[in-house]
C-alpha cells in the first residue's frame, strides 16, 4: 500500500460519531458532562491539525495496520473514500487531549503521513 495516497475528509463528522463520542467519554465522565462535551463539539468549529501533534497531545499509542478497523479506514483512503473529521476533548486536568472519536481513523492516516493534517473538532 502506497504512502502517497491522497486523503480526502468529510467536511463535517458523519451523525453518527456523536453517540459513539458519548459512549466513550461516558465511560471517563459522568453521563451529563459527556453529553454536555458531546453538544459543545456539534456547535465547534471544524479545524485541522498534524497527525503527530495529536498523537503526541494524547498521550495514546499507535495501532498497527494489523488491526481491523484501522486496516478498514486505510482500504477507504485507498480507495478515495472520505473519512470522517475526528472529535476531541481536551483534558486540561491531565494535560491530554482525549480522542472521543476517530481514534483508528487517526492511526490509519499516521501510517501515510505523519505530517498529514486532519480536520477535527476540539472543545
Amino acid at each position: 500500500m502506497g504512502k502517497n495516497a491522497r486523503i480526502k475528509w468529510l467536511d463535517e463528522p458523519e451523525e453518527h460519531d456523536y453517540p459513539a463520542a458519548e459512549s466513550f467519554l461516558s465511560l471517563i465522565y459522568d453521563q451529563k458532562t459527556a453529553a454536555g462535551y458531546v453538544q459543545k463539539l456539534k456547535k465547534a468549529p471544524v479545524t485541522e491539525f498534524k497527525a503527530k501533534d495529536i498523537f503526541r497531545a494524547s498521550g495514546l499509542s499507535l495501532l498497527g495496520i494489523s488491526n481491523s478497523h484501522v486496516e478498514k479506514d486505510r482500504k477507504k483512503i485507498l480507495s478515495g473514500e472520505k473519512l470522517s473529521p475526528l472529535l476531541l476533548i481536551r483534558d486540561g486536568n491531565n494535560g491530554k487531549v482525549i480522542i472521543a472519536d476517530g481514534y483508528h481513523r487517526m492511526c490509519s492516516v499516521y501510517s501515510f503521513d505523519e505530517d498529514a493534517l486532519i480536520p477535527c473538532k476540539i472543545v
